[in-house]
C-alpha cells in the first residue's frame, strides 16, 4: 500500500481514498487510554468508544497540530467546527479500527515499526526528516506509535477485508468497455528546439539553418539556452497540452523534418523542428489488463473498507461529550488535574 510521505503531517478532516489513509493520519498515542466504565460529561474527555477514553488533552493536542499545519491556523469558532467535528470523527473511526484488530489479535513488531519509519525518513534528504517532525511538533516517540496503528490497521484490512473482494474476468472486460475512453494514447510529437534570448539571434541562428550545413541538433547545443541543449534540443514525445499552448500550436501542425519560424513566449525566441510523430490509438484490453485491474481492485477496497467501518461503527457504544467539545477552540489548554 503506498502512501504520501508527508501523511503524518496531512490534516485529519481532509478525506482520501481509500479512507484507511484519513484513519492513518492522526495522532495515536490514545491506543493506550485507560477504560472509562461510566460516561458521565467530564471536562477531561472529548469522547469514548467502547469505553475507551479520547482524552481533551490528545484531542486539543492533535488539533493544534492540524490547524498549525494549514494556511490559516487562527480560526473563529464558526470556522472550527468543522476541523473539530471531522477530527473527532476520524479518531472514533481509529480507535474502532484498532480495537477490532485486539480481538483478531493482530499486532506488529518493533521491527516492522523501525522498518515503516524508515521508509518515511528516506524521502527526505539527510538531516531533512527531524525538521519536518519539529514544525509538525511531532516526536520520534509519537511517529513510532503513529506507525505501528498504521500497520496495525493495515494488517486488519489485509486479514478481514481485501480477502473478500474479488474481480472476476468478466468485470475486468466489462469495466474497460464502459472505461475504454480513458485508456485511448493521444497523438504525441517527438520535437527539437532552440531557444535565445532576443528575435536578432533566432533570425542569424534561422539562416544558418535555411543555408544548409549545419544540423539542428549542433546548433541547439550551441546557442540553445534551455536545458534541453546538451541532447540537441530534443524534448522527447508528448501530447497535447503537456507543453506550453505556443509550442503545441506549432508542433502539431508541422510536418515531420521541418522546421518552425521564429516563435515568441515567455521563455525566449524558439526554433522548432519535428522530429517524430506519433498517431492516437485505441489501447486493446490485454495492453492495459493490468491497469484496469489495479484501479478497480482499489475502488473495490475502499468501498469495502467503507462499509467495514460502517459496520463497526454501528454495533458500537459511541458518545462524544458535546460540552467539553463546544468549549475546544483550539489551542491545547493548560493541563488540567487527572481526576480520580
Amino acid at each position: 500500500m503506498s502512501f504520501q510521505r508527508s501523511a503524518f503531517m496531512r490534516p485529519a478532516f481532509v478525506r482520501t481514498t481509500p479512507p484507511l489513509l484519513a484513519v492513518l493520519a492522526l495522532a495515536v498515542g490514545l491506543a493506550g487510554c485507560p477504560k472509562k466504565d461510566k460516561e458521565d460529561p467530564d471536562a477531561n474527555v472529548v469522547a469514548t468508544v467502547n469505553g475507551e477514553v479520547l482524552a481533551r488533552a490528545d484531542f486539543e493536542q492533535e488539533l493544534w497540530r492540524e490547524l498549525a499545519s494549514t494556511e490559516a491556523p487562527q480560526h473563529t469558532p464558526e470556522e472550527l467546527e468543522p476541523f473539530k467535528r471531522a477530527l473527532v470523527d476520524t479518531v472514533i473511526s481509529r480507535l474502532l479500527l484498532l480495537q477490532e484488530a485486539r480481538t483478531h489479535n493482530i499486532t506488529v513488531t518493533p521491527e516492522e515499526v523501525d522498518r515503516g519509519v524508515l521508509r518515511l525518513s528516506s524521502d527526505y534528504p539527510a538531516g531533512n526528516f527531524n525538521e519536518v517532525l519539529a514544525q509538525g511538533q511531532l516526536s520520534m516517540a509519537e511517529l513510532k506509535t503513529r506507525e505501528a496503528a498504521r500497520l496495525t490497521i493495515e494488517k486488519l484490512f489485509n486479514a478481514q477485508v481485501y480477502t473478500r473482494v474479488a474481480l472476476t474476468e468478466e468485470e475486468l472486460r466489462a469495466w474497460f468497455a464502459a472505461h475504454e475512453a480513458e485508456y485511448a494514447e493521444p497523438e504525441q510529437v517527438r520535437a527539437a528546439q532552440i531557444v535565445v534570448k532576443g528575435m536578432d539571434e533566432a533570425r542569424r541562428v534561422q539562416a544558418q539553418l535555411k543555408a544548409g550545413g549545419k544540423k539542428f541538433a549542433d546548433l541547439a547545443r550551441r546557442y540553445s539556452l534551455s536545458a534541453d541543449a546538451k541532447v540537441g534540443g530534443d524534448l522527447g514525445f508528448f501530447p497535447r497540452g503537456q507543453m506550453p499552448p505556443a509550442f503545441d500550436e506549432v508542433v502539431f501542425r508541422l510536418p515531420v523534418g521541418q522546421v518552425s519560424d521564429v516563435v515568441e513566449t515567455e521563455y525566449g525566441y524558439h526554433l522548432f523542428r519535428v522530429l517524430e510523430r506519433k498517431a492516437g490509438r485505441k489501447l486493446d484490453f490485454a495492453e492495459v489488463r493490468h491497469l484496469v485491474e489495479a484501479k478497480l481492485l482499489a475502488q473495490r477496497r475502499a468501498e469495502a473498507q467503507t462499509k467495514y467501518e460502517e459496520e463497526l461503527r454501528a454495533k458500537a457504544k459511541v458518545w462524544v461529550n458535546e460540552t467539553t467539545l463546544q468549549a475546544i477552540r483550539g489551542r491545547p489548554a493548560a493541563p488540567a488535574a487527572t481526576k480520580q
